[in-house]
Parts: C-alpha cells; sequence; structure tokens
C-alpha cells in the first residue's frame, strides 16, 4: 500500500535526560518549533479573550484620548454644558417654553458659550504684557486647542473662531459675544451669529433625556415645545444654585457644587449662578424661597459678581488698582453702605464669597490662568447686561 510507504511519528513526552528540541532534529524537522507548535503549547499567548487567558484586548483609541483630555482639564467635563443648565432653569416645567419677556437670556447664553470653552481649555486670552492696559472685556482671545468638544454649539463656535484666526484677525471678548448675538452694524460679520440657540439646545436636552417635545397651540399657529421630562436633573440644578447663594460659611457646601471628579467645579457653580443672575432666570429657582431670603440671594449675586468680574479675583473690593478695579471698588462700597443703612452688616455673605473665591483659585493652573482670565471678562460684560440692552 502507498500508505505503507509512509512513515507517521507519535509524539511521546521527552524523558527528563533527553532535550526535547533533539527529538526534531533526529528526525529532520528543525529545531525551531512550527506556528501550530506554539499555539498548541500551553505557555503560549492565547487569541482569545482575556477571561481565556489571551494577551490580545480590543480598545478605542478615543478612551485614551478622553483620559489625556480630563487630565489637562483637571477632571471631567459634566453632563451639561452652562448654557443648557441655564436653559433649564428658565424653562416653565409643565409648558416647556421660556418668558415671551426675557430679553436677556438670548445674550448671557452665548456668553455662557465663550466661558465654558474656556473651562474646557479650547479658547484663552493671548499672551500679551500690554493686555493689563486694556480693560478686561476688551482683551483679545484666541482658540488654543481647535479639537472639537462633542457639543454641536461649542464645536461651531470654535470653528468661527478658527476661521477667523486663520485670516489673521483676533478679536476681544465683548465682541465675540456681540457677534454670536448678531449685535452688530458691520454687515461683513452678521453671518458669525449663531441662529435659533435656545431651540437648539433644547434639542440637544431632548436627547439626553431631560426635555420631551410636544406641540402646543399659541392661537394662530402651533409651536414646538420642550416641557421637563426628568424633574431630578432640574432639581439638583436648582438645589446647586440656591445653596450656594444661601450659604451662611465660608466654606462652600459640597450641595452646592456638582459631583466630585468634575473639572472646575467651583468656577462652574460660580457661572451658573452669574448667568443665570444676569439672564433673568432665577426667579423660577428661588420659588421655595421667602421674601427676605431671596433678596439675601440676589444680593449674594452682586457680591458674587463683583469679586469674580475682575482679575485678579477679588482684586476689586482688595485694592483699585487694576483697570477697572476703582469702579467696582466703589460699586462695592455702596452696597456694603445700602446693607448698613438696612440694618445689616453683610458679613456673613461677604465672608461665604471670599471662601467661594479660595476655592476657585484651588482650581486655577497658574496664578496667571489665561482661560480664568478670559472667564472674568466673559463676566464682566454679564455684569453690564442691563446697561447693554
Amino acid at each position: 500500500m502507498s500508505s505503507a510507504s509512509q512513515l507517521s511519528r507519535r509524539r511521546v513526552g521527552p524523558s527528563a535526560s533527553q532535550d526535547p528540541d533533539d527529538n526534531w532534529e533526529q528526525n529532520g524537522h528543525s529545531a525551531t518549533p512550527s506556528t501550530s507548535s506554539l499555539n498548541a503549547s500551553p505557555s503560549a499567548s492565547h487569541a482569545g479573550t482575556a477571561f481565556q487567558g489571551g494577551s490580545k484586548i480590543a480598545y478605542d483609541p478615543r478612551d485614551l484620548e478622553r483620559e489625556d483630555e480630563d487630565n489637562r482639564q483637571g477632571g471631567k467635563a459634566p453632563r451639561l454644558t452652562i448654557m443648557e443648565e441655564v436653559l433649564l432653569l428658565g424653562l416653565k416645567d409643565k409648558q416647556g417654553y421660556l418668558s415671551f419677556w426675557n430679553d436677556n437670556i438670548s445674550y448671557a447664553l452665548r456668553g455662557c458659550i465663550l466661558i465654558e470653552l474656556a473651562l474646557r481649555r479650547r479658547i484663552a486670552l493671548v499672551r500679551d504684557p500690554n493686555r493689563r492696559q486694556l480693560p478686561l472685556s476688551e482683551r483679545v482671545l484666541e482658540v488654543i486647542d481647535d479639537r472639537g468638544t462633542g457639543e454641536t454649539l461649542l464645536d461651531e463656535a470654535l470653528k468661527m473662531m478658527k476661521s477667523q484666526e486663520s485670516v489673521g484677525e483676533k478679536m476681544a471678548v465683548n465682541t465675540w459675544i456681540d457677534l454670536l448675538s448678531g449685535e452688530t452694524w458691520n454687515v461683513m460679520k452678521i453671518g458669525f451669529q449663531l441662529k435659533q440657540v435656545r431651540e437648539r439646545l433644547a434639542k440637544g436636552l431632548v436627547d439626553k433625556g431631560v426635555l420631551r417635545t410636544e406641540k402646543r397651540n399659541f392661537l394662530l399657529f402651533d409651536m414646538a415645545t420642550h416641557p421637563v421630562a426628568d424633574m431630578r436633573i432640574k432639581e439638583s440644578i436648582i438645589t446647586r444654585v440656591v445653596t450656594l447663594l444661601t450659604s451662611s460659611t465660608s466654606a462652600v457646601p459640597p450641595q452646592a457644587l456638582d459631583k466630585e471628579g468634575t473639572q472646575a467645579r467651583a468656577m462652574r457653580a460660580v457661572c451658573l449662578a452669574s448667568a443665570a443672575y444676569a439672564a433673568s432666570v432665577l426667579d423660577n429657582a428661588f420659588g421655595r424661597l421667602t421674601y427676605e431670603e431671596r433678596e439675601a440671594a440676589f444680593q449674594r449675586c452682586d457680591d458674587m459678581l463683583a469679586e469674580f468680574a475682575c482679575w485678579p479675583f477679588s482684586s476689586a473690593s482688595s485694592s483699585g488698582g487694576t483697570t477697572g478695579g476703582a469702579a467696582a471698588a466703589s460699586v462695592q462700597r455702596k452696597r456694603e453702605a445700602n446693607r448698613i443703612a438696612a440694618g445689616s452688616s453683610g458679613a456673613t455673605g461677604r465672608e461665604a464669597v471670599l471662601g467661594l473665591v479660595q476655592e476657585v483659585k484651588k482650581e486655577m493652573l497658574a496664578d496667571e490662568d489665561l482661560g480664568f482670565e478670559l472667564v472674568a471678562g466673559v463676566l464682566e460684560v454679564l455684569s453690564k447686561l442691563d446697561s447693554l440692552l
């Protein structure tokens, strides 16, 4: 038989005195084992899952990028942006729309876009020693990281800023807020306006499961409204804002901040309360407070803006040497005089704001943090919102 001429070799485990490679050489095989024998060896790497002892594990490279970005930002980005939280505070829970008489919220939301980009380390002020000669809101900003954030409005604004820089033009903080709001007489700049910001933010909250969409009839036309679908989210925002503005201790209560691990928690709490105050949406959050508590909370907002709408933070009350510091210090003295005339020194509220300043300074990357300086410029614009509109 033809098969008889072919020799078959039965593999037998080598003895203790015999090298297993000698068996291969004696039978005319190379000393280098084949690929199949490697796969058969129990000590070789396994191509299966990690539970089977394998070494090949699938991963998403974007996870590593997110970890690097979280480390660079000082924490994870929150689920909701500051713009979305301000919009939620202004929305009527069951009706699902904003007040028709609110003219401030549109302008405030554009300022929140710059704040969010600065906190995510996408934009910052230009590092120029001569910038200190200019008012805080007139200092020029630049893009320091043009990677996307995953938020449509933020990425659209970031792309416009980058494209403007590519043609050699960098603009100031207040100029960008005006352009994004459409508040300009320059016909060539009208294309920078972000349109339907409130509707797009509401649709984003629908995608995140916070709101839902309904049709409501308003006499002559139908309009899409967005009632609150998850009241827990809105209640948590209200709790944070109310706790921050009614705290009577110098230490910042944990209930006033976002969850642990969120980047720039204290600075975000300040920006949320200040932007909501400028957008005239805090009335909805203060429904559970008495009249005296409401007045004290609004006064706390004024004190907060006085401390954070200057650079360095809290420099307006300590000295009037910085640009615009003398005017802010004068306003602060008038507010103190009004409180004393009303029979209250306001020392507790003052200490609470100073404690918040110390927490924010801990989150800064350096003493000269150009991103936080940009945030101070936006807050200065928001503090003058009533006189601008």
